[in-house]
């Protein structure tokens, strides 16, 4: 079983931790510029803050590299900026107070960062928390849907960052979706989800596959067009 996450405020960062009763020793991971450290259930409050200071230099020393590798954004990530939810726009509010994780309130993303945070990088980094979180949850619940009509029970599902592709399905059942298809609307998303799930029954891309999408996506062709085109925008 794992907890809800909980967060602490470091200096240059906030950590997400997962108490989880998986694991018997603190795990710390910097992916996508996030900072989070899974730890059993009853590690101390004071016992994690004291590994994230230990292991400070080494977390900003990740940050930096990644903030190094990441392509040249057109954001700002202040407030007015519009950033896309399936297939919404939604003005982003930085507002200044104790950490909060971001959340979508009254039409507008909302990021609660300390005054001495609120730079573009962890503004981005609370968003991009906020879209992954929203794809596990979407993404998990289109499965399930759709799974029944393909005729597929696929192992596992998930989320992650891809360099080319929106998605991937193996050999044992896993699907993994990238998590900025959740800017795109409904049935684009929806074209995504069917598309892994095919790849179930037919590993390649041959004229089975597509009939096998075509069935529950008539349009997918458009589906598949438009995310060609617009998929380059999905901007964070």
């Amino acid at each position: 079983m794992i907890s809800a996450p909980e967060f602490i405020q470091a200096r240059g960062f906030v950590a997400e931790v997962i108490r989880t009763q998986r694991i018997k020793s603190a795990r710390l991971q910097v992916e996508e510029g996030a900072v989070s450290i899974a730890v059993p259930v009853a590690l101390p409050e004071s016992r994690i803050k004291k590994i994230l200071q230990d292991k400070n230099r080494w977390i900003k020393e990740k940050l930096y590299l990644h903030q190094q590798a990441m392509p040249v954004s057109e954001k700002e990530f202040v407030s007015g900026e519009a950033f896309p939810y399936l297939g919404r726009n939604y003005r982003l509010k930085v507002v200044n107070g104790p950490f909060q994780p971001a959340k979508l309130l009254q039409g507008r993303l909302v990021v609660t960062l300390p005054k001495d945070s609120s730079t573009q990088s962890m503004v981005r980094n609370a968003l991009v928390r906020w879209y992954r979180l929203q794809a596990e949850q979407r993404f998990a619940e289109k499965v399930t849907r759709y799974a029944k009509v393909v005729g597929v029970s696929p192992t596992a599902v998930g989320v992650k960052t891809f360099k080319s592709r929106w998605g991937n399905c193996n050999v044992r059942g896993e699907i993994l979706f990238h998590w900025k298809v959740i800017m795109a609307p409904h049935r684009i998303v929806d074209y995504v989800v069917v598309h892994e799930l095919c790849h179930l029954k037919h590993l390649d891309h041959s004229p089975a596959f597509w009939k096998s999408v075509e069935r529950i996506v008539p349009d997918y062709l458009e589906c598949k067009e438009w995310l060609k085109m617009a998929g380059a925008r999905f901007d964070v």
